[in-house]
């Protein structure tokens, strides 16, 4: 079948989506070794998409927990209909939401801080880190469903069906929603340049 279609911790897993299926299927069963080996194959993933989509680096954790109890309740009711990752990254999602909406976060959430981006020189290093820290701020300025579609677009690699079907909403409200974010990044990626 499929490989999943990303691995962001970089160790090359080569997991497949029916072996994903099949491990969901045991976590059903109450496995908890299945659920940890489950639970430290999203860990990343998720960190990356609840970093991304709230900005909110003290609620990553709270939110994945959250995320992963919902997959251990809820595992018998994967119905086959989607991917595995698609069903645990909207199960994210929706967390994430809650999470914001809890603190009334909505409208204009922190930014988390840039990591270190390896670079040949200090030069460099000082521009690639001005760069990332632009970028933050100007996807800042998105609303979280914004985000989550800019994430699962360029850093997930879905396409626009799944966005859909992780986000809970029309395929064409992905569009209009990623053609906002795009102009409104280009909007404050301009303004910041100006300023500089």
């Amino acid at each position: 079948m499929r490989r999943s279609r990303v691995d962001p911790t970089g160790r090359g897993d080569d997991v497949r989506a029916d072996d994903e299926a099949a491990l969901l299927g045991r976590v059903a069963a109450e496995s908890r070794d299945a659920f940890e080996k489950l639970y430290r194959l999203y860990i990343p993933r998720l960190q990356r998409f609840v970093r991304g989509v709230t900005k909110q680096p003290a609620l990553t954790d709270e939110i994945i927990d959250d995320t992963m109890m919902v997959v251990w309740r809820k595992a018998y009711t994967f119905n086959h209909a989607s991917k595995v990752s698609t069903w645990i990254l909207a199960i994210a999602y929706r967390q994430s939401l809650k999470a914001l909406k809890r603190l009334g976060q909505w409208e204009n959430p922190e930014t988390y801080e840039a990591t270190d981006i390896a670079a040949p020189g200090p030069d460099d290093t000082l521009q690639q880190q001005e760069l990332r820290q632009h970028l933050d701020a100007a996807l800042g300025t998105l609303s979280p469903e914004q985000r989550a579609v800019m994430e699962l677009t360029y850093y997930f690699g879905y396409a626009c069906r799944e966005i859909a079907e992780i986000m809970g909403c029309p395929v064409d409200t992905v569009k209009t929603r990623m053609f906002y974010a795009r102009r409104k990044l280009k909007l404050s990626l301009a303004s910041q340049r100006e300023a500089i």
